[in-house]
C-alpha cells in the first residue's frame, strides 16, 4: 500500500472548557410571557440554543447545527421584568459534535435576588465551509467538575444514542 493511499488523521487542536465559556442577558419584556406574566418556554429554549450555539461555535471556530437539545429542567418559573442570565458551556466533544450545558439564572432586582431556575444540555454539530460536519478541537477538562461533567456526558450521550456504557 502505498503511502499516498493512507489515510492521515488530522491533529486536533485542544481547548479547555473556560476558553468556549458564553454568558448571556436578557430582559424578560410582556411579549416574551404568558398569561400569568411567566417566561414562555419555547422563548426560554430559543435563548438557551442561542447561548448554547456561541459557546459550541467558539470551541470549533466554526458554524454549528443543533443537533440535539435534551435533559431540560423548568425548576422554577421566570417572571417579566425578571433579568436572565444563561451561562453555557461546552462539556464534551466528539469528532464533530459538541455537547453544551446550559444553566439559567433569574434575577429580580428589586429584590436583589438571583436564584437558579433551569439547565439544559444541547448538541452542536460542527459545520465546515463545504456544508458537511467537520472535526472539532479536542476538550480538556481543568477542574474535578469539568471532568465530572465530561464523563457524564458520556452517559448522556449512550442514552440518546441508545448504547451502552460501563
Amino acid at each position: 500500500m502505498s503511502t499516498e493511499s493512507k489515510r492521515e488523521t488530522p491533529v486536533r487542536r485542544q481547548k479547555h472548557p473556560a476558553d468556549s465559556r458564553v454568558e448571556m442577558t436578557e430582559l424578560v419584556l410582556p411579549n416574551d410571557t404568558n398569561l400569568l406574566g411567566n417566561l414562555l418556554g419555547g422563548r426560554l429554549l430559543h435563548w438557551m440554543d442561542i447561548a448554547g450555539a456561541m459557546a459550541a461555535q467558539r470551541h470549533c471556530n466554526s458554524i454549528v447545527a443543533t443537533a440535539a437539545i435534551d435533559s431540560v429542567e423548568f425548576n422554577q418559573p421566570v417572571h417579566v421584568g425578571d433579568i436572565v442570565r444563561l451561562q453555557a458551556s461546552v462539556t464534551w466533544v466528539g469528532r464533530t459534535s459538541m455537547e453544551v450545558r446550559v444553566d439559567v439564572y433569574a434575577e429580580d432586582y428589586r429584590q436583589d435576588e438571583m436564584r437558579f431556575t433551569n439547565k439544559a444540555y444541547l448538541t452542536f454539530v460542527a459545520i465546515g465551509e463545504n456544508g458537511r460536519p467537520t472535526l472539532v478541537p479536542d476538550l480538556i477538562p481543568q477542574t474535578p467538575d469539568e471532568t465530572a461533567e465530561s464523563e457524564a456526558a458520556l452517559k448522556r450521550r449512550a442514552i440518546r444514542l441508545g448504547t451502552k456504557t460501563n
